[in-house]
């Protein structure tokens, strides 16, 4: 599975019936609390075995599903 499938099949278990293109800011649409964000952090280090630092957590880096493919392909390169 691609990058980008797999951040859109986590994202998918919390915006049900909501197709969410790679550009959609998600903290724009209302559908990320600091919970949520906490969580995304997790599963991007988790699903793809990086480390999230504190000169990660930018809110541009998890804005999309574009920016977070972006940060995990810097993170893994």
């Amino acid at each position: 599975m691609d990058t980008k499938a797999a951040i859109r099949q986590f994202l998918a278990k919390f915006f049900k019936d909501y197709n969410l293109k790679d550009d959609e800011d998600i903290f724009s649409l209302g559908f990320v609390n600091s919970l949520f964000a906490m969580q995304l952090v997790l599963f991007v280090e988790k699903e793809f075995n990086i480390t999230i630092g504190d000169e990660d957590l930018d809110i541009d880096n998890f804005r999309t599903i574009n920016a977070l493919a972006n940060l995990i392909q810097r993170k893994t390169a």
